[in-house]
C-alpha cells in the first residue's frame, strides 16, 4: 500500500513538473519577443536589417525569410507562417486581397520606389524605332502606372480616366505603333535583352544592379498616386495592433534606416516622413 502511495505520488509531482514547464514554455514562445518577417531581397529585406538593429535593443529577435516573387510573401502571410511581410505597395496588397479572399491589412506607409524606363536593344528614347517593343508589369496596379510612365513621356495617349486601372486595352492613341509586352515584374531585368525598353519595378531593378541614374525616364509620383504606391508593412488583420508588430513599424519609420535608405539608394527608394 505504501508503496502503491509512492507511486502515485511520484506520478503526481511528475505531472506537476511537466505542467510547470510547458507553462513557462508557452510563456516564452508568447513573449512576442521574436518576429519572423516576409520580404523582398532588395531593397526590403535589407532595410529590415537595419530595422532589426534597432529594435534588438528592446529585446526583439527578427527572423528575416527572403522571397523573389510578389505571391508567396503574402501566402505565408495569410498562412500564419510569418508574422508579416515588407515588399508591396498598398495598391497591390489591396488587388491581392479582392482576387485571393484574404484580409491583410497596412500597419503604415515606409517608401516608395518610383518605376524607371530602361533602354534594352535601344539606349535612347529620341531613337525610338517604329514598332519597338517595350515591356510592361503584367500584374496590374503596376502595369497601369508603367503606362502611365509611357503616356508621361508622350509615347502612348490612354482613354481618359483610365488612370491607376489602366490597361493596354485602354491605350487611345499609339502614334509608334509600340508593341507593349506584358510580363511578370520579376522577368523585365532579364528582357533588356530582347526588347528595346523596358519599365521596371524598384526592387527588381535594384536586384539587377540598374538605379535611376541608368533610367531613360523616372515616374513622377505626387498625390493619389503616391499614396497607392507607397510600400507597406503588411499583416493579418488579427495581429495589426499587436505589441512587436508596432515596434517594427516604429523600427521602420526611425531616422537610422531613413537615413540608410537615403545614403544608399539615393532616389531609387525614398523614406516617407
Amino acid at each position: 500500500m505504501k508503496k502503491t502511495t509512492r507511486i502515485l505520488a511520484f506520478v503526481l509531482l511528475l505531472a506537476v513538473l511537466i505542467s510547470s514547464a510547458a507553462a513557462c514554455g508557452k510563456k516564452k514562445d508568447g513573449d512576442g519577443k521574436k518576429l519572423t518577417i516576409a520580404a523582398s531581397v532588395t531593397p526590403h529585406a535589407e532595410i529590415l536589417r537595419v530595422a532589426a538593429k534597432e529594435l534588438e535593443k528592446d529585446g526583439y529577435e527578427v527572423e528575416i525569410k527572403e522571397f523573389t516573387d510578389y505571391i508567396l510573401p503574402n501566402k505565408v502571410t495569410t498562412d500564419g507562417d510569418v508574422d508579416a511581410n515588407f515588399f508591396q505597395h498598398i495598391s497591390y496588397l489591396n488587388q491581392y486581397n479582392e482576387s485571393n479572399k484574404t484580409d491583410l491589412v497596412s500597419v503604415g506607409g515606409i517608401h516608395y520606389e518610383p518605376l524607371c524606363l530602361y533602354g534594352g536593344k535601344s539606349s535612347s528614347l529620341s531613337e525610338l524605332p517604329d514598332g519597338a517593343t517595350i515591356a510592361v508589369p503584367n500584374d496590374s496596379s503596376n502595369e497601369a502606372r508603367a503606362l502611365m510612365v509611357l503616356e508621361q513621356e508622350g509615347l502612348i495617349k490612354l482613354r481618359e480616366g483610365a488612370g491607376l486601372t489602366a490597361t493596354i486595352l485602354d491605350i487611345v492613341d499609339n502614334p509608334r505603333n509600340l508593341d507593349i509586352k506584358e510580363l511578370a515584374a520579376e522577368q523585365l531585368p532579364r528582357s533588356l535583352e530582347d526588347v528595346n525598353f523596358a519599365v521596371i519595378n524598384g526592387n527588381f531593378a535594384l536586384q539587377s544592379g540598374l538605379s535611376p541614374e541608368d533610367a531613360l525616364a523616372v515616374e513622377t509620383l505626387s498625390g493619389e498616386t503616391l499614396e497607392l504606391y507607397q510600400n507597406v508593412l503588411a499583416v493579418r488583420e488579427d495581429k495589426a495592433k499587436d505589441p512587436a508588430i508596432l515596434a517594427l513599424y516604429a523600427a521602420l519609420k526611425s531616422d537610422a534606416v531613413k537615413d540608410y535608405i537615403n545614403e544608399t539608394w539615393k532616389g531609387a527608394v525614398v523614406p516617407l516622413d
